[in-house]
């Protein structure tokens, strides 16, 4: 039996339920299908940083714009899915002082709050900082708890209207024949074993975006990089701790309760589900945090786990990437790329790539406006104003995350256990 919806989603990461919800909140009628769990490719699998726009000040001023932003927002709406930690952007005796120069005028200059701090000052505030830490400046980055935020945004969708289908992957999409073709139905496997019709689909697959939009003749070109990150034991560090110096590997630590996430690389893969993992990589993030951090040497990976990230290949031809000597592939910013895909033939099609996780909302918001635009629906934007399902329960919360099958490395260490374990 066929099911019919106005729009059909594809992909239960940040930005696919953030579409779903922001559609409901204006009274559109949509669905949502992930091939696994939600959370369950690259939102779930990253460092989960709030970004205060500082890594991207200086050379980027529009994307760090957009995460100060969104940074604020989510503080606001997203309650125990995030954590108020506070960052520090440390400068050690090798890293060019000009650099954090320039990084901390342009955090002034485009308004996110910046204080300079001395070595002795920054290390009253992290106890273990290492002693060679010259300087440092503060910064309102903040810790994103992945599963808890894609579920209670999910929670909050259905609340509102929108159907939900988790372990419902797509198989295959039938088109209309002609210049203008459309997407006339989509099979959908697993839970849902059924074909569904929808006025328009969104391809939110992130680093499966490729394959997904392959199934209605249309090419997304991907550039899928793999990114190591390492969760260790450790307690007392309070705010998210940045190297000041050009994105590199094992630049960024990230708070939790009783562990800290270690991360990351950049390396060019051909295929997101299949990649090497080498241990290398691992000890890599040791060596490289240690420098900030020297009690990290010596301490054992209890989580160590590899993320995607959906970069477009135009996006990163046109930004060009950096080359640091180890086939590290490194874009500048991570902006994201909404497609019309009436420009390839196909009337009813969007595919939405890139992107960071802070600006997932803003970019579901893009998606949304897009699609109220051709529907003729005048309802603005209002999930910049609606907080989150249960967003200030954490069990509640937790119960949703178990609900969607959301549980993820990225923050399954803070997570509630579920009854039955």
């Amino acid at each position: 039996m066929t099911q019919t919806t106005t729009v059909l989603v594809i992909g239960g990461g940040a930005t696919g339920v953030g579409i779903v919800r922001d559609l409901a909140l204006r009274g559109i009628d949509a669905t949502l299908v992930d091939r696994g769990g939600l959370a369950s490719g690259t939102s779930g699998r990253s460092h989960g940083l709030l970004h205060s726009g500082a890594r991207y000040a200086e050379a980027d001023p529009n994307g760090a714009k957009e995460c100060i932003e969104e940074n604020r927002i989510l503080r606001e709406i997203a309650g125990e899915c995030i954590r108020d930690s506070g960052g520090l952007f440390v400068e050690l005796p090798e890293d060019d002082s000009a650099y954090f120069d320039s990084k901390l005028d342009a955090c002034r200059d485009l308004g996110i709050p910046a204080t300079e701090l001395t070595g002795t000052e920054a290390r009253e505030r992290v106890a273990d900082l290492s002693d060679t830490v010259q300087r440092a400046f503060a910064v309102p980055d903040g810790v994103v708890y992945p599963s808890r935020l894609v579920a209670a945004t999910a929670g909050d969708a259905v609340e509102h209207g929108a159907t939900i289908h988790t372990h419902a992957p797509v198989e295959a999409m039938a088109t209309t024949n002609g210049e203008d073709r459309r997407i006339q139905s989509v099979w959908v496997g697993g839970s849902v074993d059924d074909e569904i019709r929808a006025e328009i689909v969104v391809n939110a697959t992130g680093a499966w975006a490729e394959h997904c939009a392959a199934m209605a003749d249309v090419s997304v070109p991907m550039r899928p990089t793999k990114g190591v990150m390492v969760a260790v034991p450790y307690e007392g560090i309070e705010p998210v701790l940045n190297r000041c110096r050009p994105p590199a590997d094992g630049d960024i630590i990230i708070p939790h309760d009783e562990q800290v996430i270690l991360g990351t690389t950049s390396v060019a893969v051909d295929d997101p589900d299949e990649y090497a993992t080498d241990a290398a990589e691992i000890e890599l993030m040791f060596d490289e945090c240690a420098a900030m951090v020297p009690a990290l040497k010596g301490r054992s990976a209890v989580r160590p786990y590899w993320g995607v990230r959906p970069l477009y290949a135009l996006d990163e031809d046109d930004r060009g990437t950096v080359d640091e000597g180890t086939g590290d592939a490194r874009g500048i910013s991570r902006d994201f790329t909404l497609l019309d895909h009436r420009a390839d033939g196909v009337e009813n099609f969007l595919t939405i790539v890139g992107g960071k996780l802070t600006t997932h909302r803003q970019m579901a918001a893009a998606v949304a406006d897009q699609i109220a635009d051709r529907l003729g629906v005048t309802t603005a934007c209002r999930t910049a104003e609606q907080p989150l399902a249960a967003a200030d329960d954490p069990a509640a919360i937790d119960a949703l995350v178990d609900q969607f099958d959301a549980r993820s490395p990225a923050d399954e260490d803070v997570l509630t256990q579920p009854d039955h374990i």
